[in-house]
């Protein structure tokens, strides 16, 4: 693994594995929460994963077996903000990106790390994980997108029994409610979302691109102007060259290659 920036002791390690790029959350001592540090060396990795036209997916995890803890509250009693400007939470919880990252969680996801698992666009849970929201319990609320994104991905009632309660639910219980995509065993989180990292590869990048542009805009947008941004996306999808290859490799019984262009 190398690290995202220069930092003698790196927080946030990455590695590129085929066309992914794996992301690790690196402070297991601290439970892998996240101070300044984490969330400026997360929004780096994020960077390096839209800037690098070869790489078309992300894999999100902790190290050690705990995906992360949350917000860093000594850190942040000392001063330190886990915010990046124009980012949020993480320097990911309000993060737009291109490209499809999956959160691979094992162990525990609470607070904040729920917040960043929720900002991906995939979850694949080990079915001894936990995944929790405690901020009411410590006289906060869950601002790094939980209050936000939850009830709008699964039932209301079960979204706001989670907020209010602050109790957790295991990976097993997250896949149940539809939070979580995969549940698998113990220490398979990552392996099973990398390999559906190389399915989604796997795809064009600039369906996948739109695909999630268009996920976007249709939510809380009336059904009209949806529809007139996404016939927008497909305009400039048909002049692409990529479509062509798409058509062409079907006709002639072959893989894709893809130029993202």
């Amino acid at each position: 693994m190398t690290p995202t920036t220069h930092d003698p002791a790196p927080v946030v390690r990455t590695e590129r594995i085929g066309r992914t790029l794996l992301i690790t959350l690196d402070r297991p001592a601290a439970r892998n929460a996240v101070n300044a540090a984490v969330a400026s060396q997360l929004a780096a990795a994020i960077d390096q994963l839209e800037g690098d036209a070869e790489l078309r997916a992300g894999v999100l995890t902790g190290a050690q077996g705990t995906f992360s803890a949350g917000m860093d509250l000594k850190a942040a009693l000392a001063g330190e903000s886990p915010e990046i400007a124009g980012r949020g939470f993480g320097g990911l919880a309000e993060a737009v990106t291109t490209k499809p990252l999956i959160a691979a969680v094992e162990g525990w996801a609470m607070g904040g790390g729920f917040e960043l698992a929720l900002a991906c666009d995939l979850i694949v849970a080990a079915e001894d994980a936990h995944f929790g929201l405690p901020e009411v319990t410590r006289g906060l609320i869950a601002a790094g997108g939980g209050a936000v994104r939850l009830p709008k991905r699964i039932p209301y009632h079960l979204a706001m029994e989670l907020l209010l309660t602050g109790e957790p639910v295991t990976g097993a219980g997250a896949g149940a409610l539809g939070i979580a995509n995969r549940v698998v065993p113990a220490g398979r989180a990552t392996p099973v979302a990398l390999e559906l990292a190389a399915r989604l590869a796997a795809n064009a990048p600039l369906a996948l691109a739109a695909v999630k542009k268009i996920a976007r805009v249709a939510d809380g947008t009336p059904e009209p102007a949806a529809f007139a941004a996404q016939r927008e996306e497909m305009t400039a999808l048909a002049a692409s060259a990529d479509v062509r290859e798409g058509m062409t490799a079907f006709a002639e019984r072959r893989a894709p290659v893809w130029q993202g262009k």
